[in-house]
């Protein structure tokens, strides 16, 4: 007596990717071009050279994407942003947005 099991896999499974979700930063007339520049040193890992280059970009377009991400990490990015605004009396603020 044998005790194998036979188990049948479907040929194609229907694995999609997950939905990815751009972080932007929002321009604001109150938060410190060093301070935008850090949080995106800290939050997103940009270099200095990346960070200012965006700060730059969210000042002129009034915002800008920071990156792309899974649906948590994009979630826990935003609330960093919050945390450090906070922290440091800023009202600066990120967002997600489908992409």
């Amino acid at each position: 007596m044998s005790n194998e099991i036979e188990i049948e896999l479907d040929d194609e499974l229907d694995l999609e990717e997950p939905k990815k979700f751009k972080v932007l930063l929002l321009n604001d007339d109150y938060s410190t071009m060093d301070f935008v520049i850090d949080v995106l040193v800290k939050v997103f890992r940009k270099s200095v050279d990346e960070a200012s280059s965006i700060m730059i970009n969210i000042h002129n377009k009034g915002k800008e994407v920071c990156g792309v991400y899974t649906h948590e990490i994009a979630a826990t990015k935003v609330a960093q942003v919050k945390t450090m605004a906070r922290e440091k009396g800023f009202p600066l603020k990120a967002v997600m947005e489908e992409e």
